[in-house]
């Protein structure tokens, strides 16, 4: 095993050898990252799943504001199979499972009504990813996704690096390599919980939201995008000046009945593709504690983890609808059909380049 840094008083309370199991030959285990400012995160190679980030609120407590769980049972098991965990081959909704390359018609696992969702049901999120350590700030996970894989084309090989700055920012930068054209969207669905985690985990609606994107991606009765590309002035998608998440996510607005509130791709405002630009800021007023999104995406999918149903996880907290709220930087939702889309096409000889920040902060 790697040297995992790993602390016995780590802030998070948890355990190594509660994360240490052998699933077809590869064993997973806990890291803990931590910085200079005495703030710290764990994940597991698990599904690169993140299991705790301790930041402080204005008051100098700290405490964990990603949804999590104690112990890798808890990871594999988990109600919400992405909580906090690394998605790919393909984040967010396939169309009916299906997609065409180069004149061939690929057929993926469905798992979200007629829809694959996530790369699938055992996409990158049950994966066991190798894991290296070489600073208490860094860690950096790998996988080769195989040609074929949950229907996917190309032999994938994928590098993800996290690092815990001492400006309490998560870095993940993402690289990969294929060996036929193929089609690449890789996110991270951290469920961020800024209030602190609790039992039950208070609601997300009283933070404070901005996004800077003057249009979203709609979608239909099945989460699937309709293809068009929307303004959100005049509507409760709007939040180029920031709102309270809560004071307009019940309004009989058709977008968030179908979502059961916000569940939806918004199309980041950029001068150039590629950009590392301002994507969103989130503050959660009674703590203070603030988180701001940075990405090289065009697109960042806003979820209200709508559909969590108070299950159980870090430390006996619990996880209520509603609860956290997702920044899943990525591109579009079903791109392959949405030829005018920004592509996702990753052909051999290129490298697929990604940089997603989550800067903790205090709001004054």
């Amino acid at each position: 095993m790697n040297d995992t840094f790993y602390k016995e008083d780590n802030l998070c309370g948890l355990k190594r050898a509660d994360f240490q199991k052998e699933i077809d030959g590869k064993k997973t285990d806990l890291y803990i990252l931590s910085n200079d400012n005495g703030a710290e995160m764990a994940i597991t190679n698990y599904g690169g799943a993140i299991l705790a980030v301790m930041v402080p609120d204005r008051n100098g407590v700290l405490g964990n504001v990603v949804q999590g769980h104690d112990n890798i049972e808890g990871v594999i098991n988990s109600p919400e199979s992405f909580l906090s965990t690394l998605i790919g081959r393909y984040g967010n909704r396939i169309a009916k499972g299906k997609f065409t390359l180069d004149g061939k018609e690929y057929n993926l696992k469905i798992n979200n009504g007629p829809n694959s969702l996530h790369g699938g049901p055992t996409g990158y999120h049950s994966r066991v990813w190798d894991a290296k350590q070489t600073s208490k700030q860094s860690v950096t996970l790998h996988y080769l996704s195989k040609d074929g894989e949950e229907g996917f084309p190309g032999n994938l090989d994928i590098t993800v690096t996290y690092t815990f700055t001492n400006q309490n920012e998560l870095i993940l930068t993402y690289s990969a390599q294929t060996d036929k054209r193929t089609i690449v969207n890789l996110t991270h669905h951290a469920f961020f919980s800024l209030s602190g985690l609790a039992n039950p985990t208070p609601s997300v609606e009283n933070c404070i939201l901005t996004i800077n994107a003057d249009h979203y991606t709609p979608m239909d009765e099945n989460s699937i995008t309709t293809g068009e590309i929307s303004k959100v002035e005049g509507t409760p998608m709007d939040f180029r000046t920031p709102h309270t998440i809560g004071e307009r996510i019940n309004d009989k607005f058709q977008q968030l009945i179908f979502g059961t509130g916000y569940d939806h791709n918004y199309v980041l405002n950029k001068k150039e593709a590629g950009d590392l630009t301002f994507a969103a800021k989130c503050v959660e007023p009674i703590s203070g504690r603030s988180l701001e999104v940075y990405t090289t995406e065009p697109g960042v999918q806003v979820y209200t983890a709508n559909w969590n149903s108070g299950f159980a996880g870090w430390h006996g907290t619990t996880f209520p609808a509603r609860s956290a709220i997702c920044f899943e930087a990525q591109h579009f939702p079903d791109t392959p059909n949405k030829s005018y889309f920004p592509t996702v096409v990753l052909n051999p000889g290129e490298n697929y380049h990604q940089v997603t920040i989550y800067k903790f902060g205090i709001d004054k």
